[in-house]
């Protein structure tokens, strides 16, 4: 076998791809002619082997593919069949990859009854009666005396407080991008003990939505113990307003109407030597644009007085 290895010039490989016929017989004899299908590729095993592939028509088994393997010992042996098998292909649908079962299960999965141990060397724990890796933690249980089995580790905090912070009740869910405040500065707020009392409380507030929920300093609701509704009339009302009901209106007085002076009347000159006795002397009317009726019967009089002098004459 090592020397095949060794001095092969490819001659080997191609006698183990000729064997087509060899592969479908073997196949025939396994499946029978009506689940095998046509010669798809060779795939190359080793220097001494090769897998032949054919379509596989089995029913339920839809893009998968019948695998056989031959082998060749030497240059002087004949080929032989290692095994037959069926595989899937590459459009094969196929179970999804195996996950234990302690892997699989998700949070909010556990329900009443159910029983999920810890693994025995979990991370997120250490052994109480070591340390418990948390100064205000080892401080409280050397005073009190009490402890337990296994405390939180330092990864176990930082696991948990990812997962919070990142979680529904962390800054930025949407409930705290639209809060007025952050719970930090709330009065129903209140802190963890250790070392995640800094980041981390308890909401109290029945009327929010994390009551009872550990959530982050950073996050808020519209809850906040410290906000104020300005209570505003929703019709404006100017500063400056008028009471017209206590005001009194008179009359603006009418001005005088202008009274135009009458234009002084031209004096008729008659010449007495020219005049004749028995005519009446033509006398021209001057009729102002506009003038008063004591105007107008003035110049009449003197104008019927002119006429009588001069009929005298």
């Amino acid at each position: 076998m090592t020397l095949l290895l060794t001095l092969d010039d490819g001659s080997i490989q191609r006698k183990l791809a000729e064997a087509v016929d060899l592969a479908r017989a073997a196949v025939l004899e396994d499946a029978g002619a009506e689940q095998v299908g046509a010669h798809v590729g060779v795939d190359r095993e080793d220097a001494v082997s090769a897998s032949h592939l054919f379509e596989a028509t089995v029913t339920g088994y839809r893009g998968w593919r019948w695998s056989v393997t031959v082998a060749l010992a030497g240059e002087d042996e004949p080929i032989t069949v290692s095994e037959v098998v069926l595989i899937p292909g590459p459009d094969a649908r196929v179970a999804p990859a195996w996950v234990p079962w302690d892997r699989r299960v998700q949070a909010g999965d556990l329900g009443v009854g159910d029983i999920f141990p810890v693994e025995k060397d979990d991370p997120r724990l250490v052994p109480a009666y070591l340390e418990s890796d948390d100064p205000a933690v080892e401080a409280v249980a050397k005073e009190t005396g009490l402890g337990r089995v296994h405390v939180l580790s330092r990864h176990g905090r930082l696991d948990a407080a990812a997962r919070w912070h990142s979680g529904e009740f962390g800054p930025r869910s949407d409930m705290a991008r639209s809060a007025p405040d952050v719970c930090g500065s709330c009065g129903f707020f209140v802190p963890l003990a250790g070392s995640l009392s800094a980041a981390f409380g308890a909401c109290t507030n029945d009327i929010s939505p994390a009551d009872g929920h550990v959530v982050d300093v950073e996050y808020g609701c519209g809850a906040h113990s410290e906000i104020e509704v300005e209570v505003t009339s929703s019709v404006p009302v100017a500063e400056l307003v008028y009471d017209d009901s206590l005001m009194d209106f008179e009359p603006a007085p009418e001005a005088p109407a202008e009274t135009p002076e009458p234009e002084p009347a031209e004096a008729t000159v008659v010449d007495e030597s020219e005049a004749p006795v028995a005519e009446t002397p033509e006398t021209a009317e001057v009729q102002p644009e506009v003038e008063p009726e004591a105007a107008v019967q003035e110049t009449a009089d003197e104008a019927q007085v002119e006429a009588e002098s001069a009929s005298e004459h």
